[in-house]
C-alpha cells in the first residue's frame, strides 16, 4: 500500500475551461517540430537537412559533446526546415509527415542496451537531472529516481490513459536498472497504481503536489554533491515499451483546456504537432487570446501557426485582456475577480468555484517583498525570497546553503503567481541554474 504525503502549502487555481474526458484522433495534422530550447543542458547540432527522409525515431539532433543523445523524428517523412535564430542558433526543426514507419530495434535488457536505446530514440532527453534541471549527464549515475504519475497544474488532465498503463511497469523495470538507488513513483490519491519495481507514494494537497520537485523534497531531499533524474509517467511508458518491444512510441494525450475554448477535450496526436490543426474549429474568438502550449503557469506562449512544446501534454487558451476596459479598476468590487488576498469580494461566493482569467499581469514591476507570501504556496523546506535573492546577486556560496540545488523553475511557478512585485521568479531560476552550472564546470 502506498505511504501518504500531505501538501499542505499550495495553491489550486480555480481556471474555466477543465477537459473533459471524452477524446478525438488527429487525423489532420502533417506537420511536426522539435525544439532544441526545451532541452537545456547539451547543445544541439542538426544531423540531417531540409529535404532529408526519416523515420520515426531517426535523430534530427545530437548533443555535441557526446554524439550519443538524439532529438528524434515523432513521424517518418521528409525534413521540411531547419528554422535558425540570431546567431545560426536553432529554434526547431520540423517534419513533413508523409507515412507511418518507425525506426527500430532489438528489446533492451541490460544498463548499457537500456541507456543507449534512450539516448539514440530521443527518450532520454526526456529526462531531466537535479541539479540544475537538465538532461541528465551520461556519466553520471543518479543516486534516485523519481517519477510523477499526475499533473496538478491548472486544467491538467490525466497523465496516462488506459492505453499506456500497461507499459508503466516494465518502464521502471528499465529505470532501476540504471541505478543503484531507488526509483520512486508519485501518485495521485486513489489512482489505485501499485509496482514492484518501485515505492510508491500517495500525494494529497493542492498544487504543487503533482510537480515531481515537491515529491523529492517530501521523500527525499537533494543535498550538494547528490544527483537524482526526474520524469513523467508518460516518458516511462515510452520507456517500457521500447525496452519491451523494441519500437519506440511518440504519440500523446493532449487536454485542450481554457476559457476560451468551445469545446475543452483531449486529443490524440503525436508529439510537436501544430498547434492550428488542433484548435481548428475550437476557439471562441480568434482575435486577442494568447495561446500557451503548457499549462498558464509554466507553459510556452505560442501562436496559432505554433507547435507543441515539450512535455506535449495540454494546450490553454486564456484572453490577452488587453483591450479590456474595466470600471474602476483595481478598486473593483467585481465579485467575479480572483485574488488570493482577499482583495476583491469573490470570496464571499467561494474561491473553488471557475473564474475566467486573462493573461494581464495587473500590477507594475517593482523591488521584492519580504512579506512571506510566497511561503504561504512553496512546500519546501527553503527560503524562497532569501535564495532568489541570492540568485540575482550572483552569491554561489549563499545560493548553494539556501538551497539552490533542489529547485527547478516551476518549483517557482505558483510565488511567481501570487508575487505582489511580479517578478518573472521562473526565469531568474533558470538563469541562476545556467550561471551556477557554468561556474562549476
Amino acid at each position: 500500500m502506498a505511504e501518504i504525503k500531505r501538501i499542505k502549502r499550495g495553491l489550486d487555481i480555480p481556471l474555466k475551461g477543465e477537459a473533459s474526458l471524452s477524446t478525438s484522433e488527429d487525423t489532420t495534422t502533417t506537420l511536426f517540430a522539435i525544439f532544441p530550447d526545451d532541452f537545456p543542458g547539451p547543445v544541439w547540432k542538426a544531423v540531417v537537412k531540409a529535404g532529408d527522409k526519416v523515420k520515426a525515431g531517426q535523430a534530427l539532433l545530437k548533443d555535441k559533446a557526446s554524439g550519443k543523445v538524439c532529438l528524434v523524428a515523432p513521424v517518418s517523412g521528409t525534413v521540411e526546415e531547419i528554422h535558425r535564430g540570431e546567431r545560426r542558433h536553432i529554434e526547431y526543426v520540423s517534419v513533413r509527415k508523409e507515412a507511418d514507419e518507425y525506426l527500430e530495434a532489438a528489446p533492451a535488457r541490460t544498463p548499457d542496451e537500456i541507456k543507449e536505446r534512450l539516448m539514440s530514440f530521443g527518450l532520454w532527453a526526456m529526462m531531466r537531472q537535479r541539479p540544475f534541471d537538465i538532461v541528465p549527464e551520461a556519466d553520471v549515475e543518479p543516486r534516485d529516481i523519481f517519477v510523477t504519475a499526475f499533473d496538478s497544474a491548472p486544467l491538467a488532465g490525466p497523465m496516462l490513459n488506459d492505453e499506456m498503463k500497461p507499459w508503466l511497469e516494465a518502464g521502471l523495470e528499465a529505470l532501476a536498472k540504471l541505478t543503484r538507488g531507488k526509483v520512486y513513483l508519485g501518485i495521485a490519491p486513489n489512482a489505485g497504481i501499485s509496482s514492484k519495481a518501485a515505492e510508491v507514494f500517495e500525494f494529497q494537497g493542492p498544487h504543487p503536489a503533482g510537480n515531481v520537485g515537491t515529491q523529492i523534497a517530501a521523500i527525499k531531499p537533494v543535498n550538494k554533491g547528490e544527483t537524482v533524474w526526474t520524469l513523467d509517467a508518460r516518458t516511462v511508458c515510452r520507456i517500457g515499451m521500447l525496452c519491451s518491444k523494441g519500437r519506440p512510441d511518440y504519440s500523446t494525450w493532449v487536454a485542450v483546456t481554457g476559457p476560451d475554448i468551445i469545446n475543452p477535450a483531449h486529443v490524440s496526436t503525436r508529439i510537436g504537432a501544430k498547434i492550428d490543426s488542433l484548435l481548428k474549429g475550437n476557439i471562441k474568438s480568434s482575435d486577442d487570446v494568447r495561446i500557451i502550449s503548457g499549462n498558464v503557469l509554466t507553459g510556452v506562449k505560442v501562436g496559432i501557426d505554433g507547435f507543441l512544446r515539450f512535455p506535449y501534454r495540454q494546450i490553454c487558451v486564456i484572453d490577452e485582456g488587453a483591450n479590456t476596459d474595466e470600471f474602476m479598476g483595481w478598486a473593483s468590487i467585481n465579485p467575479m475577480r480572483y485574488s488570493v488576498k482577499r482583495s476583491f469580494p469573490a470570496f464571499l461566493r467561494g474561491l473553488s468555484k471557475p473564474f475566467d482569467y486573462d493573461a494581464r499581469i495587473k500590477g507594475g514591476h517593482r523591488a521584492m517583498i519580504l512579506s512571506g507570501e510566497y511561503d504561504k504556496v512553496f512546500p519546501f523546506d527553503i527560503y524562497p525570497e532569501y535564495l532568489l535573492k541570492a540568485i540575482i546577486a550572483g552569491d554561489i556560496d549563499r545560493m548553494e546553503k539556501l538551497g539552490i540545488y533542489e529547485v527547478a523553475p516551476e518549483d517557482f511557478a505558483l510565488p511567481e503567481f501570487v508575487d505582489t512585485s511580479k517578478n518573472e521568479l521562473q526565469k531568474i531560476v533558470r538563469n541562476g541554474l545556467d550561471n551556477l552550472r557554468k561556474e562549476l564546470s
